[in-house]
C-alpha cells in the first residue's frame, strides 16, 4: 500500500469506512466532502477528524506532491479535487480498486454481494466473528449497531487483523470484478443498477473466482448460477430448496425479531434473531453459510447471532411518540421496499410512508418495477408521499420524476418538498399507526425522521 491518500467525498457510506480502515495500517489520510463545504453532517466531520484525518474544502487544495486520490463512484471528473490530482500527475484510485487491494491481500477474506441485504450479512458475519473471539476487519457500508459506541459513532468499519477481512462488494459499478475472495457470499440478484445478463455475467465470476461460494438457493437467478459451479465448491442455504447445506424450519415471525430451526450438515439448531422480517432469516442464513464456509463452529456463532442488534437504518426504529412509531429505512429499489413493506404490512395499523427516489436515473431504470411493488406492497387504507428525487447535480435526463411515480400508485401523493410531507404526516398520524421514512444517498433522511418523532411528542 502507498501510504499518503486523499479521500474525495470521504462523508459517504462506503468512502468513511474505508478511509477508517485505511487511517488504522499507519497510513496518512485526508478528505473532503462537499457535504462539509455546505455545512452538514457536523458530527461525522467531528469523527473523522477525531482519527486523525484532516479535511479540506473540495477545492483541490488537500491535494499535493506523494498524495494518492481516492474517488467514489459519485464524484464527476469535473471536481477541483480530480482535477487538481491530475494536473500533479498523482496516482488515482477508485473507492472499490483500493479495497479490493485490501481484501485481495487478506489471507482470509468473505466478500458479500447480491442486490438485497449485503450490509446487513457483512454486518452478521462480522459480529459473529468478533463476538466468538476472532479479530475481523469489517468493511460495511452501514453502521453496525453492535459496534457503536460513544468514541465510534459512525462504526461502519471495525479495525482488525487485516489477514481476516470481511466486506461487502458492489456490483453497481462493476466492480465486483476485482475481488478474489476466500469465501463469496450472494444473496440474490434482480433488476438494480444492471439489466440481468449483465448481472448473470458479474455475480457468476464472482461466485467462481471464491475458494468457496455461500449461495441463497430459494433465489431462481443464484439457483442458476450455482448450477455450473463444482459442488465441493458450493454451500447452498434457502427456506424452501432441497439440497441446500443450510436450512430453515418452523420460522416463526414476530414484530421485532424471528426463531426458526436450522438445519446444517447434518445438526439442528434453535436460531432467535433480534432483527424482523422473513427476508432477515435468509440474512442470517447467509451469514451462518459464510462462518460455515470458514470452518468454524456454528453453536457460538448462533449464540452471537441472537445478539446481533442490526444496522442503521435497515428497519431502525427511531422511536414511538403518542402511539405512533416511527421507523427508518434505507431501501430504495423493488426488492428492498417488498422486504420492508411485508414486514412493516404484517404489524396491525396504518403505514403512512415517504419515499423519496435515489435519483432521476435509477427512477428511468427501475421506475415500472418500484411503481408495482408500491402498489402490490400497500394496503388500502396505508399512504404514499413521494417528494422530488435526490439530485446532487450534473446533466442526467430529469423527464420522469415523482410526479410521474405518483401517478402509477393508488394512494401515493407527490409533494416536491419535504417539509409539506412532514406536515402531512404529522396531520394524518394516529395512534397505532407506523411512519416509515425510506431512500437511499441522502443522510438527512435520518435528521427529518428524528425531527417527525420530536413534533409527534
Amino acid at each position: 500500500m502507498m501510504n499518503s491518500y486523499h479521500f474525495c467525498g470521504i462523508g459517504g457510506s462506503g468512502m468513511l469506512p474505508l478511509a477508517a480502515i485505511v487511517r488504522a495500517t499507519g497510513a496518512t489520510v485526508t478528505g473532503s466532502d462537499r457535504a462539509l463545504d455546505a455545512g452538514r453532517l457536523a458530527t461525522k466531520f467531528a469523527y473523522l477528524k477525531g482519527m486523525g484525518i484532516d479535511l479540506f474544502a473540495q477545492d483541490g487544495s488537500g491535494l499535493g506532491e506523494g498524495k494518492t486520490l481516492v474517488t467514489s463512484a459519485a464524484v464527476e471528473a469535473t471536481i477541483a479535487d480530480v482535477v487538481r490530482a491530475a494536473e500533479l500527475g498523482l496516482p488515482h484510485l477508485t473507492r472499490p480498486e483500493l479495497l479490493a487491494e485490501l481484501l485481495n491481500a487478506a489471507r482470509t477474506s468473505v466478500a458479500v454481494g447480491g442486490t438485497s441485504g449485503k450490509s446487513t450479512v457483512t454486518g452478521m458475519i462480522g459480529w459473529m466473528l468478533h463476538a466468538t473471539g476472532a479479530d475481523p476487519t469489517v468493511m460495511n457500508g452501514a453502521v453496525t449497531k453492535n459496534f457503536v459506541s460513544a468514541d465510534a459513532p459512525f462504526a461502519s468499519a471495525l479495525v482488525g487483523d487485516p489477514d481476516l477481512f470481511v466486506s461487502e462488494v458492489d456490483e453497481s459499478d462493476g466492480s465486483i470484478a476485482l475481488y478474489r475472495p476466500s469465501v463469496a457470499v450472494l444473496g440474490n440478484v434482480s433488476l438494480d443498477h444492471h439489466g440481468l445478463e449483465e448481472l448473470r455475467v458479474l455475480f457468476g465470476a464472482f461466485l467462481s473466482r471464491a475458494r468457496k461460494a455461500v449461495v441463497n438457493l430459494d433465489d431462481p437467478e443464484v439457483r442458476a448460477m450455482a448450477e455450473s459451479l463444482p459442488s465441493n465448491h458450493l454451500i447452498g442455504f434457502g427456506l424452501d430448496s432441497p439440497g441446500a447445506t443450510l436450512s430453515a424450519r418452523d420460522i416463526a415471525l414476530g414484530a421485532d425479531g424471528a426463531r426458526f430451526s436450522l438445519t446444517a450438515a447434518g445438526e439442528t439448531h434453535d436460531v432467535s434473531l433480534a432483527v424482523p422480517g422473513r427476508h432477515n432469516i435468509l440474512n442470517g442464513l447467509a451469514a451462518l453459510g459464510a462462518i460455515h464456509a470458514l470452518g468454524l463452529p456454528l453453536a457460538p456463532a448462533i449464540a452471537a447471532l441472537a445478539r446481533f442488534a442490526g444496522l442503521k437504518r435497515r428497519l431502525e426504529t427511531v422511536g414511538v411518540a403518542n402511539g405512533v412509531t416511527v421507523i427508518d429505512d434505507f431501501a430504495h429499489n423493488p426488492d428492498k421496499i417488498a422486504a420492508t413493506l411485508a414486514t412493516l404490512t404484517a404489524r396491525p395499523g396504518r403505514l403512512l410512508v415517504m419515499f423519496q427516489p435515489h435519483g432521476f436515473g435509477p427512477l428511468a431504470k427501475m421506475g415500472n418495477e418500484l411503481a408495482d411493488t408500491f402498489a402490490r406492497g400497500l394496503r388500502e387504507d396505508d399512504r404514499l408521499y413521494l417528494p422530488d428525487p435526490v439530485y446532487q447535480g450534473g446533466t442526467v435526463d430529469r423527464t420522469r420524476g415523482s410526479d410521474w411515480l405518483a401517478d402509477q400508485i393508488p394512494h401515493a401523493t407527490h409533494l416536491p418538498d419535504r417539509p409539506a410531507i412532514g406536515d402531512a404526516l404529522i396531520a394524518q398520524a394516529e395512534p397505532g399507526d407506523t411512519i416509515a421514512i425510506l431512500g437511499a444517498r441522502d443522510d438527512t433522511l435520518s435528521e427529518f425522521a428524528a425531527a417527525l418523532l420530536a413534533r409527534l411528542g
